[in-house]
C-alpha cells in the first residue's frame, strides 16, 4: 500500500531531522554574523560621517573669508560663519535666498553673467562685487567655482570672497610710504649734491675771480680811453686849429689808444663770456634732475662734472678723458652729473697722499648701452670692502671726510635709469667704477 503524502516529509529516521536543524542553525548564525558585521561597518561609517561633518563645521566656523555653497537653482545651501557676521543677518535668514540677492543691485548683473559663464565653460571665474551689509556695501574679491555631482554634471557652485577694503587701505598706506621714501631719497640726493658743491666753493671762487678781474681791468682801461677821446673832441668842438689838434693827438697818443681800445673791448667781452660759461656750468651742475628723461651727451656731462670736482681739489691730480668724443644717451643729466661727481670725488680723495695722481674717465658704447668708467691709480678698494661698498653710510674715509651716502645714492640713481653701477677690475693699481645708460636712438 502507498504511503500518504505527508509521510514523505517526515522521515522516520531521527538522525536526518537533526542534520536539517543543524543546517538551519548554521544559516542563522551566518546571517547574524553578516548582520553584526554590517552593523559595525554602518556604525564606523556613521562615525566617519560625524567626524567629517564636525570637521566641515569647524572649517566653516573658523574660515575668515566668505564661503557660500549654492545649488543648481542659485539658492544658498551652506555658508561659512563669517557671512552672517559680515552681512549682519542670522544663518536662517540667509539659507534658501538667491545668491545674487546678497550683493548690491549694481553688481548683480555682472555676478549673473559670471555664474552663466562658469556653468558654460565649467571653469572658475573671478570678479569683484560688494556684499550687502548693515554697515553699507562691503567690497569682496570673488571666485566662483562649479560644483559637480557623481556624474560630473554641474550641481551648483561654490563662492569664496575675500574682503578687499583692508587690502585697499594697506595698498594706500604702502603707496603713501613709497612716496615718502621717494621724497626722502630725493632729499638725500639734494643734500649730497649740496655737500659736493660746498667742497667746490674754493674752485668756483677762483674760476669766477679771474675773468671778473679781467673784465674789471679792461673796464678801467676803457674809462681812461674815454677820457682822452672826450678831451680831444672837446677841443674839436671848440674850433681848435689843425696844428693844435695834431699836437693834442700826439700828446694823448690817440692812435695807440684806438688799437688798445679794440683790445680792451675784446678782452672785456671774453671775460664776460667766460663768466657766462661758468655760471651755465654751475646751473647745469646744481639742477635737481627730477625732470623728464631727455637725450644728452654723456661725455660732455661727465666733463663738466669732473672738471668742477678738480677745480675744488688740491693741485697735482690730473684728469684724462678717453674713449669716444661724444656719447648720446637718455636719462636725467642732473642726476647723472651727481653720479660722476661722486665717483670723481672718491677717486680724488683716494689720491690725496699720492704725487702722481691720475683720474681717467673713459666713455664707450657696448651692446646698445653707453658705458662710462671712472678709474684712478690710487690704492684701490680692499677686497673685504668690495661686497659692502654700496651700502648706505659705509665709508672708508676718516670721520668728517665723508657721509657714506655717495656710492649708495649713485647706485640707486643708475638703477632708476635702468643701468647698473659696479666696481670693475682694471690692470694696474687703483679702483675703477663703471655705470651704463641706454643709448639714444640712432647712436652708434
Amino acid at each position: 500500500m502507498p504511503m500518504p503524502p505527508s509521510s514523505r516529509y517526515m522521515p522516520d529516521r531521527p538522525e536526518l531531522t537533526d542534520a536539517v536543524w543543524l543546517d538551519v542553525l548554521s544559516a542563522v548564525d551566518r546571517t547574524y554574523a553578516d548582520l553584526v558585521d554590517y552593523q559595525e561597518r554602518l556604525e564606523s561609517q556613521n562615525t566617519e560621517l560625524e567626524a567629517l561633518r564636525a570637521f566641515l563645521g569647524s572649517v566653516l566656523a573658523s574660515v575668515s573669508d566668505v564661503l557660500i555653497v549654492a545649488g543648481r537653482d542659485g539658492r544658498v545651501e551652506e555658508m561659512s560663519a563669517s557671512l552672517p557676521m559680515l552681512a549682519g543677518q542670522g544663518r536662517e535668514a540667509l539659507v534658501g535666498r538667491g545668491l545674487t540677492d546678497l550683493f548690491e543691485p549694481g553688481d548683480r548683473a555682472a555676478l549673473e553673467a559670471a555664474i552663466a559663464r562658469m556653468g558654460q565653460e565649467r571653469v572658475p571665474v573671478a570678479l569683484d562685487a560688494a556684499l550687502v551689509t548693515t554697515g553699507g556695501p562691503s567690497p569682496l574679491e570673488l571666485s566662483l567655482a562649479p560644483r559637480f555631482d557623481e556624474r560630473r554634471r554641474v550641481a551648483g557652485l561654490v563662492l569664496t570672497g575675500r574682503p578687499v577694503g583692508e587690502l585697499r587701505r594697506a595698498h594706500a598706506a604702502l603707496e603713501t610710504s613709497h612716496e615718502e621714501l621717494k621724497a626722502a631719497q630725493a632729499q638725500l640726493v639734494r643734500n649730497e649734491k649740496l655737500a659736493a658743491l660746498g667742497r667746490l666753493l674754493a674752485g668756483v671762487a677762483h674760476e669766477l675771480n679771474n675773468p671778473i678781474s679781467f673784465v674789471y681791468a679792461n673796464a678801467h682801461a676803457l674809462e681812461r680811453y674815454a677820457g682822452k677821446f672826450q678831451t680831444y673832441f672837446e677841443r674839436v668842438q671848440a674850433g681848435a686849429s689843425r696844428e693844435e689838434l695834431v699836437a693834442l693827438r700826439e700828446e694823448l697818443k690817440l692812435d695807440r689808444e684806438v688799437r688798445n681800445l679794440r683790445d680792451a673791448v675784446q678782452g672785456a667781452r671774453e671775460g664776460a663770456e667766460r663768466v657766462r660759461d661758468i655760471v651755465e656750468d654751475l646751473r647745469r651742475l646744481s639742477s635737481d634732475g627730477t625732470g623728464e628723461v631727455v637725450v644728452f651727451d654723456l661725455v660732455d656731462t661727465a666733463r663738466v662734472a669732473a672738471s668742477w670736482v678738480l677745480r675744488g681739489s688740491r693741485p697735482g691730480v690730473a684728469l684724462r678723458f678717453e674713449g669716444v668724443a661724444e656719447l648720446p644717451v637718455t636719462g636725467r643729466p642732473g642726476h647723472v652729473q651727481q653720479v660722476v661727481m661722486n665717483l670723481v670725488q672718491n677717486a680724488v680723495d683716494a689720491l690725496e697722499a699720492q704725487a702722481d695722481g691720475l683720474v681717467r674717465v673713459c666713455a664707450q658704447a657696448e651692446g646698445g648701452r653707453g658705458v662710462l668708467v671712472v678709474a684712478d691709480n690710487g690704492p684701490g678698494v680692499p677686497e673685504a670692502a668690495a661686497a659692502t661698498i654700496f651700502d648706505p653710510f659705509y665709508t672708508t674715509k676718516a670721520v668728517g671726510k665723508g657721509t657714506g651716502l655717495g656710492l649708495s645714492i649713485s647706485h640707486k640713481i643708475v638703477e632708476e635709469h635702468g643701468g647698473r653701477l659696479r666696481l670693475v677690475p682694471q690692470e694696474g693699481p687703483g679702483a675703477a667704477f663703471a655705470f651704463d645708460l641706454p643709448l639714444a636712438g640712432g647712436a652708434p
